[in-house]
């Protein structure tokens, strides 16, 4: 069933749900729309049990009902557990604005995530990456100064890759090497970046980015091939292309950059909460996956080196 199959009367409120969450909480387009998606989902699934139905017989039954028809056609627990916070979020936005007189996801459960541990390059392959970025880079080409940017910037603040493709040139503080960053949320927060991130800075804005600058540049750092702001796409294929050409290492992208950062930063000694203020989490659990990698390699190392293991 599709949208504009609903009722006008259940049409109306994913309209002015979107315009909540636009307008009202200041989410990202992305974010709107799969907050959308699932209302839309949830409403449909609604109709298609009784097509006489209102917001008010949206009750506990038909979101586990919801919920057991997207297990059904496959989805992981993640995204069941994504889907579940957000029909949490569209039953509370229903109930605040009185559309419904209490909230039937309250007592709805969230699906148990086993959290995976997520791919992260060796010290040795981060540096053999960046080295061979830098390689590419030599003869000066603008593609290869920014993808070689791109890389050592990931790799040196872990900072998203959509952060990174927003960032302006008024964002880059290079006397003191920090870059000013806006997260989740609207978050402003700073990273630091080292003295080889600098140089690759300083490389691609001397001769890579006037090469492309026209007037769709604006105040963009990174730009395409055409001038325009860079797309996260052309990030992840850029680092894509670096990190495949190290032997033995992991297929990754720009977040496998940055779970890379935090790993080598907490096998470094760096502090807990020093990580999570450099990539921006809202919790401190989200980084602590981190400390569970170093631990992981940690038992590996000693299953293979120690006698008595």
């Amino acid at each position: 069933m599709a949208d504009d199959e609903l009722p006008p009367t259940l049409r109306v409120h994913l309209e002015e749900y979107a315009e909540h969450l636009e307008i009202g909480r200041n989410r990202s387009v992305n974010t709107v729309r799969a907050y959308v998606a699932d209302a839309e989902s949830l409403l449909c699934h609604l109709i298609r049990r009784d097509e006489s139905a209102t917001l008010a017989d949206l009750d506990l039954r038909v979101l586990r009902s919801w919920l057991a028809d997207q297990a059904r056609h496959g989805s992981a627990r993640t995204s069941m557990a994504r889907r579940t916070s957000s029909a949490r979020a569209f039953t509370a936005w229903l109930t605040r604005s009185a559309r419904m007189t209490s909230d039937p996801a309250l007592r709805l459960a969230t699906p148990a995530v086993r959290r995976s541990l997520p791919s992260v390059l060796k010290q040795s392959q981060a540096s053999e990456a960046l080295t061979q970025a830098q390689t590419g880079a030599a003869e000066l080409d603008p593609l290869a100064l920014r993808d070689r940017l791109i890389v050592e910037m990931l790799y040196a603040t872990g900072i998203r890759v959509g952060e990174l493709c927003g960032l302006d040139l008024d964002d880059i503080d290079t006397g003191r090497r920090v870059v000013r960053v806006i997260g989740k949320g609207d978050k402003e927060r700073s990273a630091p970046y080292g003295v080889p991130a600098a140089h690759a800075l300083e490389a691609w804005s001397l001769h890579g980015r006037p090469a492309l600058l026209n007037d769709r540049s604006g105040r963009a750092l990174l730009l395409g091939r055409r001038g325009a702001r860079i797309d996260p796409r052309q990030a992840r294929t850029a680092v894509h292309e670096v990190v495949s050409a190290v032997p033995g290492a992991p297929d990754i992208g720009p977040h496998g950059l940055r779970h890379s950062a935090a790993t080598h930063l907490l096998e470094g000694g760096a502090d807990l909460r020093v990580v999570q203020e450099l990539l921006g989490h809202a919790s401190l659990a989200t980084t602590q996956i981190y400390t569970h990698v170093s631990v992981e390699r940690l038992r590996a190392v000693h299953d293979q080196a120690h006698p008595r293991a």
